[in-house]
């Protein structure tokens, strides 16, 4: 019987215990996440890509870096080729273009806040295009 009331004791000791253990391992958590600016209320963009249409040959990236505050633009295919980035506003102004080689990677800053067009081509073909959204 002493042991059937030890086991009691530790199990109503380690309950509270686990409990205050999943309390501090989960408040840190939320410090963590918050302090990480993924929802910091001093984060400043937000940018967002939708492509419409991809090339099978060539492979094409744009994406953002981790703050949302530029813009990264690569493509790789058969050596040698050259691809060209357009970046029109919603009024159809060419806003930015960028000019790279196969494999290499350039960054596209300074894009204000709106909605985009933007268009890849390489060899007068249009690789991609879509739409990027800077919130």
């Amino acid at each position: 019987m002493k042991t059937s009331v030890l086991t009691r004791k530790c199990a109503a000791i380690g309950l509270p215990m686990l409990l205050i253990a999943g309390t501090i391992l989960a408040s840190s958590f939320r410090t963590a996440t918050v302090n990480s600016g993924i929802a910091s209320p001093n984060h400043k963009d937000t940018i967002l890509i939708q492509k419409s249409q991809t090339s099978k040959k060539i492979r094409v990236k744009l994406y953002p870096n981790a703050n949302h505050q530029v813009l990264f633009f690569s493509a790789s295919g058969q050596d040698g080729k050259v691809f060209q980035l357009f970046l029109f506003d919603i009024d159809g102004k060419l806003v930015k273009q960028v000019n790279i080689r196969n494999k290499q990677t350039t960054v596209l800053n300074n894009i204000d806040k709106g909605n985009y067009l933007f268009e890849v081509f390489s060899d007068d073909e249009r690789i991609e295009n879509g739409q990027v959204i800077v919130k």
